[in-house]
Protein backbone atom coordinates (compact mmCIF):
# COMPACT_ATOMS: atom_id res chain seq x y z
CA UNK A 1 0.00 0.00 0.00
CA UNK A 2 3.02 2.69 0.93
CA UNK A 3 4.26 1.61 -2.32
CA UNK A 4 0.88 2.32 -4.17
CA UNK A 5 -0.12 5.49 -2.22
CA UNK A 6 1.71 8.14 -4.24
CA UNK A 7 0.42 6.83 -7.47
CA UNK A 8 -2.81 5.49 -6.73
CA UNK A 9 -5.74 5.37 -4.26
CA UNK A 10 -5.68 2.52 -2.36
CA UNK A 11 -8.18 0.75 -0.28
CA UNK A 12 -7.83 -2.18 2.00
CA UNK A 13 -10.62 -4.90 2.45
CA UNK A 14 -11.23 -7.24 5.08
CA UNK A 15 -13.30 -10.14 4.71
CA UNK A 16 -15.15 -12.15 6.49
CA UNK A 17 -13.61 -12.75 10.21
CA UNK A 18 -11.09 -10.52 9.77
CA UNK A 19 -10.29 -6.73 11.14
CA UNK A 20 -13.24 -5.17 11.92
CA UNK A 21 -15.57 -7.05 9.26
CA UNK A 22 -18.10 -9.69 10.46
CA UNK A 23 -17.51 -12.44 12.41
CA UNK A 24 -17.68 -15.62 10.03
CA UNK A 25 -21.71 -16.42 9.88
CA UNK A 26 -22.36 -20.12 11.63
CA UNK A 27 -25.95 -19.99 10.83
CA UNK A 28 -25.60 -20.80 6.50
CA UNK A 29 -22.86 -21.82 4.52
CA UNK A 30 -20.70 -19.01 3.01
CA UNK A 31 -19.28 -18.77 -0.34
CA UNK A 32 -16.94 -16.54 -2.46
CA UNK A 33 -19.57 -14.56 -4.17
CA UNK A 34 -21.02 -14.07 -0.61
CA UNK A 35 -17.52 -12.60 0.58
CA UNK A 36 -17.58 -10.55 -2.98
CA UNK A 37 -21.14 -9.52 -1.43
CA UNK A 38 -19.71 -8.22 1.94
CA UNK A 39 -16.90 -6.26 -0.36
CA UNK A 40 -19.72 -4.18 -2.19
CA UNK A 41 -19.76 -1.18 -0.27
CA UNK A 42 -15.84 -0.68 -0.57
CA UNK A 43 -16.07 -1.13 -4.56
CA UNK A 44 -18.47 1.43 -4.37
CA UNK A 45 -16.24 3.89 -2.85
CA UNK A 46 -14.10 3.53 -5.73
CA UNK A 47 -15.95 5.87 -7.65
CA UNK A 48 -15.34 4.08 -11.43
CA UNK A 49 -13.12 1.33 -12.52
CA UNK A 50 -10.41 -0.18 -10.24
CA UNK A 51 -7.91 -2.54 -9.78
CA UNK A 52 -7.71 -5.61 -7.42
CA UNK A 53 -4.58 -6.71 -5.96
CA UNK A 54 -4.55 -10.11 -4.00
CA UNK A 55 -3.36 -12.93 -2.60
CA UNK A 56 -4.30 -16.71 -1.74
CA UNK A 57 -7.81 -16.99 -0.93
CA UNK A 58 -8.60 -12.84 -1.44
CA UNK A 59 -7.42 -13.94 -5.08
CA UNK A 60 -10.10 -16.12 -5.35
CA UNK A 61 -12.51 -13.75 -4.22
CA UNK A 62 -11.06 -11.42 -6.74
CA UNK A 63 -11.28 -13.58 -9.32
CA UNK A 64 -15.02 -14.16 -8.69
CA UNK A 65 -15.51 -10.47 -8.43
CA UNK A 66 -13.76 -9.84 -11.95
CA UNK A 67 -16.53 -12.44 -12.76
CA UNK A 68 -19.23 -11.04 -11.49
CA UNK A 69 -18.40 -7.16 -12.13
CA UNK A 70 -16.15 -7.34 -15.39
CA UNK A 71 -17.47 -3.59 -16.20
CA UNK A 72 -16.00 -2.29 -13.31
CA UNK A 73 -12.45 -4.07 -13.51
CA UNK A 74 -9.54 -2.77 -14.80
CA UNK A 75 -6.92 -4.98 -13.95
CA UNK A 76 -6.20 -8.44 -11.44
CA UNK A 77 -2.80 -8.50 -9.94
CA UNK A 78 -2.96 -11.82 -8.13
CA UNK A 79 -0.59 -14.08 -6.08
CA UNK A 80 -1.76 -18.28 -6.48
CA UNK A 81 -5.34 -17.96 -5.90
CA UNK A 82 -6.66 -20.77 -4.29
CA UNK A 83 -9.32 -22.33 -6.12
CA UNK A 84 -8.94 -25.61 -5.12
CA UNK A 85 -12.31 -26.65 -6.66
CA UNK A 86 -11.09 -26.20 -10.30
CA UNK A 87 -8.11 -29.36 -9.35
CA UNK A 88 -11.11 -31.75 -8.37
CA UNK A 89 -13.27 -30.87 -10.94
CA UNK A 90 -10.41 -31.72 -13.58
CA UNK A 91 -9.64 -34.87 -11.87
CA UNK A 92 -10.81 -36.28 -8.30
CA UNK A 93 -8.75 -37.22 -5.87
CA UNK A 94 -6.44 -38.07 -5.68
CA UNK A 95 -4.64 -34.99 -6.88
CA UNK A 96 -2.89 -31.71 -6.65
CA UNK A 97 -5.19 -30.40 -3.52
CA UNK A 98 -4.56 -33.71 -1.45
CA UNK A 99 -1.65 -31.71 0.20
CA UNK A 100 -3.77 -29.09 1.14
CA UNK A 101 -7.07 -31.00 1.87
CA UNK A 102 -4.83 -33.21 4.35
CA UNK A 103 -3.75 -30.13 6.10
CA UNK A 104 -7.23 -28.45 6.24
CA UNK A 105 -8.11 -31.65 8.18
CA UNK A 106 -5.40 -31.76 10.32
CA UNK A 107 -5.88 -28.39 10.79
CA UNK A 108 -9.73 -28.44 11.85
CA UNK A 109 -9.29 -31.39 14.09
CA UNK A 110 -6.77 -29.62 16.33
CA UNK A 111 -9.29 -26.94 16.33
CA UNK A 112 -11.79 -29.50 17.34
CA UNK A 113 -9.60 -30.85 20.22
CA UNK A 114 -9.44 -27.27 21.57
CA UNK A 115 -5.61 -26.72 20.33
CA UNK A 116 -5.35 -23.77 18.18
CA UNK A 117 -1.39 -23.67 18.39
CA UNK A 118 -1.20 -27.11 16.75
CA UNK A 119 -4.15 -26.11 14.09
CA UNK A 120 -1.81 -23.14 13.63
CA UNK A 121 1.12 -24.49 13.14
CA UNK A 122 -0.85 -27.50 10.68
CA UNK A 123 -1.63 -24.35 8.64
CA UNK A 124 1.67 -22.40 8.42
CA UNK A 125 3.70 -25.44 7.85
CA UNK A 126 2.15 -26.70 4.67
CA UNK A 127 1.98 -23.26 3.22
CA UNK A 128 5.46 -22.58 4.17
CA UNK A 129 7.59 -25.72 5.13
CA UNK A 130 8.26 -27.90 7.94
CA UNK A 131 9.37 -25.84 11.03
CA UNK A 132 7.96 -22.78 9.95
CA UNK A 133 5.65 -22.16 12.46
CA UNK A 134 9.01 -22.65 15.13
CA UNK A 135 11.03 -19.87 13.35
CA UNK A 136 7.67 -17.14 13.68
CA UNK A 137 8.68 -14.30 16.35
CA UNK A 138 6.42 -14.87 19.08
CA UNK A 139 4.65 -11.92 18.97
CA UNK A 140 3.41 -12.69 15.46
CA UNK A 141 1.89 -16.48 16.64
CA UNK A 142 -1.10 -15.06 18.69
CA UNK A 143 -2.51 -13.19 16.11
CA UNK A 144 -1.52 -15.98 13.24
CA UNK A 145 -3.17 -18.64 16.10
CA UNK A 146 -6.50 -16.68 15.96
CA UNK A 147 -6.99 -15.92 12.50
CA UNK A 148 -7.52 -20.04 11.46
CA UNK A 149 -10.56 -20.01 13.52
CA UNK A 150 -12.23 -20.37 10.47
CA UNK A 151 -10.17 -23.10 8.02
CA UNK A 152 -13.24 -25.17 7.90
CA UNK A 153 -15.23 -22.16 6.00
CA UNK A 154 -12.17 -21.12 4.10
CA UNK A 155 -11.72 -24.78 2.58
CA UNK A 156 -15.57 -25.04 2.03
CA UNK A 157 -15.53 -21.76 0.26
CA UNK A 158 -12.26 -22.50 -1.97
CA UNK A 159 -13.27 -26.62 -2.68
CA UNK A 160 -16.96 -25.97 -3.19
CA UNK A 161 -16.96 -23.02 -5.61
CA UNK A 162 -19.40 -23.93 -9.05
CA UNK A 163 -17.39 -21.67 -11.15
CA UNK A 164 -16.59 -24.15 -13.76
CA UNK A 165 -13.01 -23.25 -15.01
CA UNK A 166 -14.61 -22.39 -18.99
CA UNK A 167 -16.10 -19.35 -17.05
CA UNK A 168 -12.87 -17.52 -16.78
CA UNK A 169 -11.96 -17.61 -20.32
CA UNK A 170 -14.72 -14.59 -20.75
CA UNK A 171 -12.69 -12.31 -18.47
CA UNK A 172 -10.77 -9.95 -20.43
CA UNK A 173 -9.35 -8.22 -18.01
CA UNK A 174 -5.58 -7.49 -17.86
CA UNK A 175 -4.14 -10.66 -15.18
CA UNK A 176 -1.18 -10.77 -13.51
CA UNK A 177 -1.06 -14.09 -12.45
CA UNK A 178 2.40 -14.61 -9.62
CA UNK A 179 3.68 -17.65 -8.86
CA UNK A 180 5.90 -19.49 -6.45
CA UNK A 181 8.41 -22.14 -7.63
CA UNK A 182 8.23 -23.25 -4.65
CA UNK A 183 5.16 -23.55 -3.41
CA UNK A 184 3.38 -26.45 -2.63
CA UNK A 185 1.27 -28.56 -5.49
CA UNK A 186 -2.20 -27.45 -4.04
CA UNK A 187 -1.50 -23.79 -5.63
CA UNK A 188 0.58 -24.60 -8.25
CA UNK A 189 -2.21 -26.66 -9.84
CA UNK A 190 -4.49 -24.16 -9.34
CA UNK A 191 -1.98 -21.93 -11.47
CA UNK A 192 -1.68 -24.53 -13.92
CA UNK A 193 -5.31 -24.72 -15.28
CA UNK A 194 -6.23 -20.74 -14.96
CA UNK A 195 -2.75 -19.48 -16.77
CA UNK A 196 -4.00 -21.74 -19.82
CA UNK A 197 -7.55 -20.43 -19.88
CA UNK A 198 -7.59 -16.95 -18.69
CA UNK A 199 -7.25 -14.46 -22.32
CA UNK A 200 -4.74 -11.70 -20.68
CA UNK A 201 -2.97 -13.25 -18.69
CA UNK A 202 1.01 -12.12 -17.86
CA UNK A 203 2.44 -15.46 -15.92
CA UNK A 204 5.04 -14.35 -13.10
CA UNK A 205 7.12 -17.23 -11.96
CA UNK A 206 9.72 -16.19 -9.02
CA UNK A 207 12.41 -18.24 -8.07
CA UNK A 208 12.98 -19.28 -4.75
CA UNK A 209 9.42 -17.96 -3.65
CA UNK A 210 7.05 -20.13 -2.27
CA UNK A 211 3.15 -19.54 -1.25
CA UNK A 212 3.76 -16.63 1.39
CA UNK A 213 6.02 -14.62 -0.98
CA UNK A 214 3.96 -11.52 -0.89
CA UNK A 215 5.14 -12.01 3.06
CA UNK A 216 8.74 -13.33 2.78
CA UNK A 217 9.77 -11.38 -0.09
CA UNK A 218 7.50 -8.36 -0.21
CA UNK A 219 9.86 -6.01 -2.02
CA UNK A 220 10.55 -7.87 -4.94
CA UNK A 221 6.73 -8.73 -5.23
CA UNK A 222 5.53 -5.36 -4.66
CA UNK A 223 7.74 -4.03 -7.19
CA UNK A 224 6.34 -6.50 -10.07
CA UNK A 225 3.01 -5.39 -8.81
CA UNK A 226 3.68 -2.19 -9.23
CA UNK A 227 5.20 -2.19 -12.52
CA UNK A 228 2.30 -4.05 -14.05
CA UNK A 229 -0.30 -1.40 -12.53
CA UNK A 230 1.68 1.16 -13.80
CA UNK A 231 1.65 0.17 -16.99
CA UNK A 232 -2.25 -0.38 -17.13
CA UNK A 233 -3.34 2.51 -15.62
CA UNK A 234 -0.76 4.48 -17.68
CA UNK A 235 -2.69 3.71 -20.84
CA UNK A 236 -5.83 5.01 -19.25
CA UNK A 237 -4.60 8.36 -18.01
CA UNK A 238 -5.59 7.78 -15.05
CA UNK A 239 -4.21 7.08 -11.27
CA UNK A 240 -7.37 4.74 -10.51
CA UNK A 241 -8.08 3.01 -7.61
CA UNK A 242 -6.44 -0.15 -6.28
CA UNK A 243 -8.09 -2.61 -3.98
CA UNK A 244 -5.84 -4.94 -1.87
CA UNK A 245 -7.29 -8.08 -0.16
CA UNK A 246 -5.52 -10.63 1.87
CA UNK A 247 -5.37 -12.59 4.31
CA UNK A 248 -3.07 -14.83 6.32
CA UNK A 249 -3.08 -17.71 4.61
Amino acid sequence: MEALAPRFRVLAADSYGAGKSPPWPTDRTISLRDEVALLEPVFARTGGPFSLVAHSYGASVALIAALEQPDRIRALALYEPTLFALIDAESPPPNDADGIRGGVAGAAAALEAGDPVSAARCFVDYWSGPGAWDRIPEERKGPLTASVANIRGWANALFREQTPLAAFSRLRVPVLYMVGKESPASSRGVARLLTRVLPRVEVVEFEGLGHMGPVTHAQTVNETISRFLDRWHARRLDAGTALWLARAD
